[in-house]
């Protein structure tokens, strides 16, 4: 349950680059010296043959993470019912630097000085449309998935009436133990889509994101054989049919 404070920390954090991302391209307002020192100290002033695809990449992209992370957000809150397992203090305090990173990662895709005085064309391309067309479909089945899993946890009044692990069911987890972890990196890799399909610093974050669902999904995944039986054998860990 203590996932809940990444998702505090990321929509106030990615809310505040949001907010003057889209005061510097459409306002001309300056970006903070902070930021602009962290752009000279990663380099990234120095690339100044940026498109307005690329500035408007960059701002959705900001968008669709901080929507994300107010609906996970928001599902920590109201939609999941948490055990009583504890987080590692190495990984929670690691979890509160990525989300801090992740948006400040975004950020840094456009140059230090945003716009030059210019205003910014909303051209929009046909990965945008790629890229939030695969966010939405991804989220509505994490949503789905995390919903399946609450009500294993309720009875059919709404009332909580165990914490314990049970068999789920429906939707994708009739192909794989871990459905919601498969759909957070589509979400990330519909980003990648989102950002032109060439960003290799976004490519990181999606192989690191691969790798750490796909160890929790192949935990999780032989917590499953273990303790059930009768667990359907076809499922797959993380992705489908592999």
């Amino acid at each position: 349950r203590w996932f809940t404070h990444f998702y505090v920390i990321s929509v106030l954090w990615n809310g505040f680059l949001l907010i003057w991302l889209f005061q510097a391209e459409f306002l001309g307002v300056s970006l903070p010296s902070w930021i602009q020192h962290m752009h000279h100290a990663l380099g990234r002033d120095s690339q100044s043959e940026d498109t307005d695809c690329e500035h408007f990449s960059a701002l959705l992209v900001l968008l669709l993470l901080w929507l994300h992370s107010c609906r996970r957000l928001a599902e920590c809150l109201w939609t999941s019912i948490f055990s009583n397992g504890v987080i590692h203090i190495v990984q929670y305090c690691f979890g509160l630097a990525y989300y801090m990173a992740v948006g400040s990662t975004v950020l840094c895709q456009v140059p230090a000085n945003v716009r030059n005085g210019k205003e910014l064309s909303m051209k929009i391309c046909w990965y945008h449309i790629v890229g939030v067309m695969m966010y939405i479909w991804a989220s509505l089945h994490q949503h789905r998935c995390l919903v399946i899993l609450a009500n294993l946890r309720k009875s059919k009044s709404g009332k909580v009436i165990s914490l314990s692990h049970s068999v789920p069911s429906g939707d994708w987890f009739e192909r794989v133990s871990c459905p919601h972890y498969f759909a957070e990196l589509l979400i990330y890799v519909s980003m990648a889509v989102t950002l032109g399909f060439h960003n290799v610093t976004w490519w990181c974050v999606v192989m690191y994101v691969l790798f750490n669902q796909a160890l929790a999904a192949v935990l999780c995944h032989e917590f499953y054989q273990k303790n059930f039986s009768s667990y359907p054998k076809h499922r797959k860990a993380f992705i489908p049919f592999v």
